[in-house]
Formats: structure tokens, C-alpha cells, sequence
């Protein structure tokens, strides 16, 4: 045993909440180790170097809610429609995910309010399968945009995912035009859409949805793209820029709006909420 290590056990009132195991929190970007209360209280992000971590479902409802909200249920689906098996059932790997995560499948939505404006909010889970998109995750993705319909208000997704979910075949990229179907829904109802790219957002979600929001906004650092940088590379045998599939380097060739900050992400959301939203338009009129 380590002279720390006895050190650590010799400490009979550190509370196991603050144990030496999570005292502290290791930036994954540039290896600085942060007090963890600090860096939860600074969202999640490295006080050095602006490194944002990738965060669940509950705390990123926490973050952006004014207060309590309402987690809506998750449509009912048919689970292992094609009975795959590959190294583990299908079945056996959702079963695996939900008891790590505690959630049904990777996408969530909630309704609540938004510096003081009403939203139904989707937050995609990478914990959960990589986030990846099957029939579940269109069908909660479908539910949401009709429950912004019902109460007229915006739907906003915070996507994160590894692409469609190679365990539901042709079933997962089905949901690619039934997302989109979704949305035109939505877009009749003169209703906002409202599109926050996380990291990491690719495949078939970002082929689909993740690309048709009304404003699309990214975390800093973000990866976001299709392919990967390895294939488009052996593909057109060339090396791609420095920060190729990153946010900021989206924002500079025009294929997102903004790259928003953490900490200003709520008040940016409350902002364009306010600006697109039909009741807006009807008092400025």
C-alpha cells in the first residue's frame, strides 16, 4: 500500500460523497485535475481550457430549466424487432444500458420553461448506446414535436449521437424521414425548431434532424459530421484541416449559426425563443 493511500484511509471524517476517488474531476482535454464541486459548478466545463464535458439527461435539464419540469413518458415501442444477436442479444445490450443510464432509451424529452418561455425540450443521451438513433429514439424524437404542437410552443433538441442503431436495421434509418416528417408538422403550425448540435452528433442523426433545425447552435468543440475523419480521408486520400468536423469550424464555412458557450446557452435559448415564437410576432405587430 502507498504512503497515500494510507494516508487516505487514515482520514476517519472525509464523507464518502468526498472521498479521494471523486474529490477530484480529470479534464479528458488537457489533464488538469479541478476540485469536482468546481467544475460541476462551472456546468461541467474545464476552468482552463474550456473543455465542455459531455453531461446526461437530468443534468442537462437542470441546467437549462428555470425550475421544476415535467419528463414526459416514452412512447412504447417494439424492442428487438429483427431479434439480433451479434457477440449479445439485442436485447441483453438495451437491458445493460437502461440499468447504467436509468433511462428508457437515448432520447428524452421534457417540458418546462426556458428563461420564463415555455419549450418541449429533446436531450439525446451518448451514455445510452452511443445515442444512437432506433425506433425508440424516433418515436420519443416524433412525440415531442406533437407535444410542442399541443401546447404551442418551440421543440428543442440537444443532439448527441454515434448515428443510426445498427441493431434495427432498415427500421433505424426509417426514422431519418419520419423525423423529417415530424418537423414539416411542426413547421405548419408556425412553430420553431430549434437545434443544439452536442458532442459528438453524427451519422444518420446528423443527416436527418440534427441538420433542418430553424437555428442551429453547437457547443464549443463539438464534433459534428457524417462520416468519419479516418474514412473521408482514405476516401478522397487527402489530410484534412486542422479542427476539420469541429464547431468552430462548422461556423466558419456556414453550415451552423452559432457556437454558444455553456454558460450562455439558457439565455441564448431564451433569446431566440422569444424572437421566433407566434406570440411574440402578434405583439409586435
Amino acid at each position: 500500500m502507498s504512503w497515500l493511500s494510507r494516508v487516505r484511509n487514515g482520514i476517519p471524517f472525509l464523507p464518502k460523497r468526498q472521498s479521494a476517488e471523486n474529490l477530484w474531476h480529470k479534464c479528458k482535454k488537457c489533464g488538469t485535475m479541478v476540485f469536482t464541486k468546481e467544475w460541476e459548478d462551472n456546468l461541467s466545463v474545464c476552468p482552463r481550457c474550456d473543455y465542455h464535458d459531455r453531461i446526461g439527461v437530468q443534468v442537462r435539464f437542470d441546467q437549462l430549466f428555470d425550475g421544476d419540469y415535467e419528463v414526459l413518458p416514452a412512447p412504447e415501442v417494439r424492442e428487438d424487432p429483427l431479434r439480433f444477436r451479434d457477440s449479445k442479444r439485442y436485447t441483453d445490450r438495451i437491458k445493460t444500458a437502461r440499468t447504467t443510464t436509468e433511462m428508457r432509451d437515448a432520447l428524452t424529452n421534457a417540458k418546462g420553461k426556458i428563461a420564463g418561455k415555455p419549450a418541449v425540450v429533446g436531450v439525446q443521451d451518448f451514455a445510452f448506446m452511443g445515442g444512437s438513433m432506433g425506433i425508440a429514439v424516433g418515436a420519443a424524437f416524433v412525440a415531442g414535436v406533437r407535444r410542442a404542437i399541443a401546447d404551442k410552443c418551440p421543440y428543442v433538441i440537444f443532439t448527441a449521437a454515434g448515428g443510426a442503431r445498427m441493431q434495427e436495421g432498415i427500421l433505424s434509418l426509417m426514422q431519418m424521414p419520419k423525423t423529417t416528417v415530424a418537423l414539416a408538422e411542426l413547421k405548419d403550425a408556425g412553430l420553431p425548431y430549434i437545434v443544439v448540435l452536442t458532442d459528438p452528433t453524427t451519422g444518420g442523426v446528423t443527416a436527418s434532424y440534427a441538420m433542418l433545425g430553424d437555428v442551429q447552435l453547437a457547443e464549443p468543440g463539438a464534433l459534428i459530421g457524417f462520416a468519419g475523419q479516418r474514412v473521408i480521408e482514405q476516401t478522397i486520400r487527402e489530410k484534412l484541416p486542422e479542427g476539420f468536423q469541429r464547431a468552430e469550424y462548422l461556423l466558419d464555412h456556414g453550415m451552423i449559426d452559432m457556437v454558444v458557450p455553456r454558460s450562455e446557452l439558457k439565455e441564448t435559448l431564451g433569446k431566440l425563443i422569444g424572437y421566433l415564437t407566434p406570440e411574440r410576432k402578434k405583439k409586435a405587430a
